[in-house]
């Protein structure tokens, strides 16, 4: 659930801020609203900070031995915000060395073919009367230069002539277009190359300094971390509102949101710093109000999957936390698939949680949830006997025996190949029925229809709530919109046959009723679905957006369809896992082999294939788990509930 929130302004002395603020910090309860202080002494942490950031990022690069490592080594605040801003500048130093480095290697390049070059020795001849200027031209235009004009080969290549051309101070009239001047360099060759060279050296120099510093990385971070809480304090110190009347008892005051159930304790606090407080419920207009959720131990095991996709109700919204873990647990199950992998996971998870028990060490929260998903794995592989892509006929009985066999790939297939029919109750044709892959097909748009039903229904229950009873027919109304595009989607996608779209199954029209379902929940969402108070401002508010409200029947049909992503993304695991197998299996059974060597090797070799063939296979499944399972709870679920996920994660003012 959503804890209630109270907003909270407190007013004390404007001389006592600075104190006020470190009790306050003490307290702990109060989220404080958006602040933007400034100050000399805030510019200065937030440059220490960048510069924190800035020499963990080139000295975090350097590899220090094992020894190095353990040795953690302890630097004063103050030697480390000069060690900072020494890496900066070496950073900017070394950045404009290897520009400066660039641009000299670039003109020495351009003189590559001609030598070595002395400005000097130009300028020399320059003050001596003798102008000299360098040109190329086409090796074959070469000989057709004017004889007038004095010409000095310096050499040349098939293509191009390199020549001086002396006694002019600008180009000669009769020079043939085809050659150009080049222009002279910067600097002579030769003192290009000592810069190069000199820059360099300066570089290594940079380099050893850093090589010599990697090991303050630790004490770097510890100080940045420490900088966070600094930060926010003296932004809330500076930032503060107050009085500039510059009397004595001049009064400051802060405004923020507390939890209800902390208000008493913290007016207690109040009290006894002998400041003055108000409270309030927030108003709608506040968009600031932070959202703290409390659910028991179990659903908190949700928190650290939304804390890494730093998804947060709106305070106005809903926490779905029990639901989004429920059917996130469900859809890993199916997306991961293999009973093999989710047994590997849990091990490997009851392994770390004992670890942690016996170092005494706090359990993470994510193993709880990696035990749980792991866990719906390996009930999800009994039910389709899936176990490491192994085929059924090679798996012992007893386990073939816990799967359901509707949903089974040991009961797959028919003994002579063909893919196994399972009658239904209204269809007396043995010839038609529904295959394994059908059967999963449609548990996804089931679980479809259960979850995005649900939204509604925790809708229509919050409109009760808040006294709207008309607009909870426009919710009722899309409930009933989905249930009659579920059968739609069975006829289309699952089987035609079995879920006729039009006609009757026995003496029942399913063709009438899902179309007069569909079309009585469009009309009840469109009068209703943005009711207020008013049912001639609902419908015409539908009107404005009619040609969403209209697309609303085709965003339904595309949600629960989907849900089909849960049966493919688990097929096509599925399906790596056999291949890797049957290359395992084509190596191990090789007849050509004899040795014993060879066959050590050929085990080797079978063994690693299945180590990265069935590892790549389930990095492959949690990267799809992360982009599947969680967009159906964040995406189709939460725009069926009318969330967006806009809130403010609470955070109270603190110590760190």
């Amino acid at each position: 659930m959503i804890e209630q929130m109270k907003k909270v302004s407190v007013v004390l002395l404007n001389k006592e801020k600075e104190e006020a603020l470190k009790a306050l910090r003490k307290i702990g309860l109060v989220h404080l609203s958006k602040i933007e202080g400034s100050s000399e002494k805030l510019n200065a942490f937030k440059e220490y900070t960048a510069n924190a950031i800035v020499s963990e990022s080139i000295l975090g690069e350097i590899k220090l031995d094992k020894k190095a490592k353990k040795n953690k080594v302890v630097l004063e605040d103050s030697k480390v915000v000069e060690l900072c801003r020494q890496v900066v500048q070496k950073s900017e130093r070394k950045k404009q060395l290897l520009e400066e480095i660039s641009a000299d290697t670039t003109e020495l390049d351009r003189f590559e073919d001609w030598g070595s070059v002395s400005l000097e020795d130009l300028d020399f001849l320059k003050e001596k009367g003798i102008q000299i200027a360098m040109y190329e031209i086409a090796a074959e235009k070469y000989n057709q230069i004017d004889q007038e004009i004095e010409t000095i080969l310096v050499n040349n290549d098939k293509k191009s002539v390199r020549f001086l051309i002396v006694g002019y101070e600008s180009r000669p009239e009769k020079l043939l277009p085809e050659a150009f001047e080049v222009p002279l360099p910067r600097m002579s060759t030769t003192a290009l190359e000592n810069e190069i060279k000199k820059d360099a050296a300066e570089i290594k120099e940079i380099e050893r300094f850093y090589v010599e510093n990697a090991k303050y990385v630790p004490a770097i971070t510890a100080f940045r971390k420490n900088l966070e809480s600094d930060i926010e304090f003296e932004n809330v110190n500076a930032g503060m509102e107050h009085e500039q009347l510059g009397k004595e008892n001049d009064l400051a005051w802060i405004t923020g949101y507390v939890p209800t159930r902390d208000l008493e304790k913290f007016k207690k606090a109040c009290a006894e710093n002998e400041w003055a407080v108000a409270a309030a419920d927030p108003e709608d207009e506040d968009t600031e109000v932070p959202t703290k959720l409390r659910n028991n131990k179990f659903v908190s095991l949700i928190y650290p999957l939304t804390d890494f996709l730093g998804t947060v109700p709106g305070y106005h919204e809903y926490d779905i936390s029990g639901w989004f873990l429920l059917f996130f647990t469900i859809f890993f199950g199916m997306i991961f698939g293999d009973g093999g992998y989710g047994l590997l996971v849990a091990a490997f998870t009851i392994i770390m949680m004992l670890k942690s028990i016996f170092t005494r060490k706090p359990v993470s929260p994510m193993l709880g949830l990696v035990l749980l998903v792991s866990l719906a794995t390996v009930v999800w592989g009994m039910v389709t006997c899936t176990w490491f892509g192994i085929s059924a006929e090679h798996l012992p009985d007893w386990l073939v025996n816990l799967s359901v066999p509707q949903f089974s790939s040991a009961f797959e297939k028919n003994l002579d190949g063909t893919d196994r029919i399972w009658n239904v109750p209204w269809i007396n044709d043995p010839s038609v029925g529904l295959t394994k892959n059908q059967f999963q097909q449609i548990f996804c748009f089931s679980l479809a229809l259960v979850q995005l039903s649900i939204a509604h229904i925790k809708s229509g229950i919050r409109n009760l709530k808040e006294k709207k009873g008309l607009k909870v027919l426009g919710d009722l109304g899309s409930i009933m919109q989905l249930v009659g595009m579920f059968w739609i989607v069975l006829a289309m996608v699952v089987n035609s046959q079995v879920f006729k779209m039009l006609g009757n199954i026995g003496a029942v029209p399913v063709g009438k009723i899902e179309i007069s379902l569909i079309a009585l929940g469009f009309a009840m969402s469109f009068v209703f679905a943005n009711y207020e108070g008013s049912i001639g401002k609902s419908v015409l508010e539908s009107c404005k957006n009619i040609i969403s409200v209209v697309l609303g029947i085709v965003n339904v049909f595309s949600d629960i369809v989907s849900y089909i992503r849960l049966w493919a993304v688990g097929l096509a695991g599925a399906a790596i896992s056999g291949t890797v197998n049957q290359l395992a299996s084509g190596i191990a059974n090789n007849p050509e082999v004899g040795s014993i060597i060879a066959h050590a090797l050929i085990f080797v070799a079978v063994i690693a294939l299945l180590l990265f063939g069935h590892g790549l296979n389930m990095i492959l499944n949690v990267l799809s788990v992360i982009v599947h399972g969680v967009r159906l709870n964040t995406l189709e679920f939460c725009t069926h509930i009318g969330m967006s996920w806009s809130g403010v994660k609470y955070s109270p003012f603190k110590d760190v």
